[in-house]
């Protein structure tokens, strides 16, 4: 399970203002991410082929992702954690390295009690031991870890529209 980074790591985030049909694009493709490029086309003003290209851009630049969300009960992932990680040194190299696990979905810098949030999905509670026991705590730099197991997921939404 291959997981593409909506940023690479390591490459700084240069924000580049987006016009209002690009923004119209995404919006479009957040409620539905199977929207016919011609549908979407019709609704913003544009060509099939035009919106084709601009959301192959928008892809290449890593502003959006187009995937299927699923619920990870029902394919066989029975265990989801948030781990807060506390870094002693340079917090980057161990944010990369987290990155880089399958089973993390979601690494973020924070300001506050840790340093990162990382958000892993495991087939089963022994599979979410041997990740924060033998995977995460292992990695040089890290200090100290504090686990949030999921009991139940009440709302996970994509769909924040652009500004």
């Amino acid at each position: 399970m291959t997981r593409k980074p909506v940023r690479p790591a390591g490459r700084p985030h240069a924000a580049q203002p987006l016009d209002e049909t690009s923004k119209q694009i995404i919006e479009q493709l957040q409620e539905d991410g199977r929207r016919p490029y011609a549908a979407i086309g019709k609704a913003v003003g544009l060509s099939e082929a035009a919106v084709r290209q601009r959301v192959q851009r928008l892809l290449d630049n890593g502003v959006m992702q187009i995937v299927a969300v699923t619920d990870p009960l029902q394919v066989g992932f029975t265990r989801q954690a948030m781990i807060g990680v506390t870094v002693h040194g340079e917090i980057e190299s161990v944010a990369d390295e987290l990155s880089a696990m399958t089973e993390v979905d979601y690494v973020v810098v924070t300001a506050g009690s840790f340093d990162l949030l990382v958000e892993v999905v495991c087939e089963d509670d022994d599979h979410l031991l041997e990740v924060v026991s033998r995977r995460i705590r292992a990695l040089p730099g890290v200090r100290a870890t504090e686990t949030f197991v999921y009991l139940k997921l009440r709302k996970q939404l994509y769909n924040w529209g652009t500004r």
